[in-house]
């Protein structure tokens, strides 16, 4: 039988219980996981890439099977670079089908069909997480506990925190 060497990729700015239910569960099936963190050049991120690494890893230091790497271009070559055979992607909402179904059917085609993609819906609980809720809800002091693991909620209201008194100076907007 072929190991299945999966990723499961994102920007993780913060990592969300519903980003760690995907990653636990596909963890279950796949003999190696691969979180890579994404650094996309057109998004603003709260917390640099090295940062966020160390947050997914404080939030995955259970799994002996998962590897946290970052990567910065396309995903299908992350995966092949990796010698993985799978992506995995959660899926929130219908609406989140057709995008990722264009992305599954891409990575496909630059792969020369190497690699497969797994879509996993996400748990009920998880469904309307998004890390832009949760950094929404720490700006303002909401309680975001339930939104992502204990071992990170100080991490990002410290990060609120910050994020807040830049703005309040006219660093940014």
């Amino acid at each position: 039988m072929k190991k299945i060497i999966a990723v499961c990729a994102g920007s993780f700015d913060p990592i969300t219980k519903g980003h760690l239910d995907i990653i636990k569960r596909a963890s279950k099936f796949s003999n190696k996981l691969i979180v890579g963190i994404l650094n996309s050049h057109n998004k603003k991120y709260w917390f640099n890439l090295e940062e966020r690494k160390i947050l997914v890893e404080k939030c995955l230091l259970e799994f002996n099977n998962i590897e946290v790497k970052t990567f910065d271009g396309l995903l299908v070559d992350f995966v092949l670079q990796n010698k993985a055979n799978t992506i995995v992607r959660g899926l929130r909402a219908v609406s989140d089908y057709e995008y990722e179904l264009q992305l599954a059917l891409t990575n496909k085609s630059l792969s020369h069909n190497q690699v497969e993609t797994i879509f996993l819906p996400g748990s009920r609980e998880c469904l309307y997480l998004s890390s832009s809720l949760v950094r929404e809800v720490a700006f303002h002091g909401g309680k975001i506990d339930e939104f992502i693991s204990p071992d990170i909620v100080e991490d990002v209201k410290k990060r609120a925190k910050e994020m807040k008194e830049k703005e309040m100076i006219g660093i940014i907007k």
